[in-house]
């Protein structure tokens, strides 16, 4: 039997487990809810790393759920060493494609209302509707932050995500921007705007 192994660069195939790589991607931490208000990842604690080891960390998340109805799963970035107060300014774009589990409603569309343009606040990373408390409303993606280490340029981000959504819409969100600092990014949080995070797990993984 072969196993097959991804990285950013090929797909191979491998006939033995001796020469089975390292690979490209390094799993780093997992943070599992159960009625958190928030989920943080901080350089340096509780063996987490957000530094010059990787020029790219990827953080996925796998079904978060709100404790709270009408909710929007968000986050944001530190660069503040100490107090880590989540607030960094950035500017932001968002799409979604979206339809309606009865087929009436499919659009590809811009969510001017859920950018940022050079603001601290949280950024969304679902659009075009809330979540709900139901078993299946939820939230799953990716988000890849680039060199956040970086004291010479901006911190860049994308991320993907599909949500189940309270209008019982799929809605696939494509969210990007950059944080406009030139300190080193420290720490990453995500939440909801309000209540907790009922369960769901998000990883951390570094890009070699």
């Amino acid at each position: 039997m072969s196993i097959i192994t991804l990285n950013n660069r090929a797909v191979r195939s491998v006939t033995t487990f001796g020469s089975v790589s390292s690979g490209s991607m390094v799993f780093i931490k997992k943070l599992t809810a159960s009625s958190d208000s928030s989920l943080s990842f901080v350089n340096g604690s509780s063996d987490v790393v957000l530094d010059s080891t990787y020029k790219e960390y990827l953080f996925t998340f796998n079904n978060m759920h709100p404790s709270a109805a009408d909710e929007m799963f968000e986050f944001n970035g530190s660069d503040d060493t100490s107090s880590h107060s989540y607030n960094i300014t950035k500017t932001t774009t968002i799409f979604v494609a979206h339809q309606s589990e009865g087929g009436g409603d499919t659009a590809i569309q811009y969510q001017a209302g859920d950018d940022i343009a050079q603001g601290t606040g949280f950024q969304d990373l679902q659009a075009y509707g809330q979540q709900d408390t139901d078993n299946d409303s939820s939230i799953s993606g990716t988000l890849h932050l680039f060199n956040p280490s970086s004291t010479t340029f901006v911190k860049h981000f994308m991320a993907s995500s599909n949500c189940m959504v309270d209008n019982n819409y799929t809605v696939n969100t494509f969210t990007a921007g950059y944080f406009n600092t030139t300190a080193a990014i420290t720490a990453m949080r995500f939440q909801y705007g309000t209540g907790n995070i009922d369960a769901g797990d998000i990883c951390l993984y570094g890009i070699l």
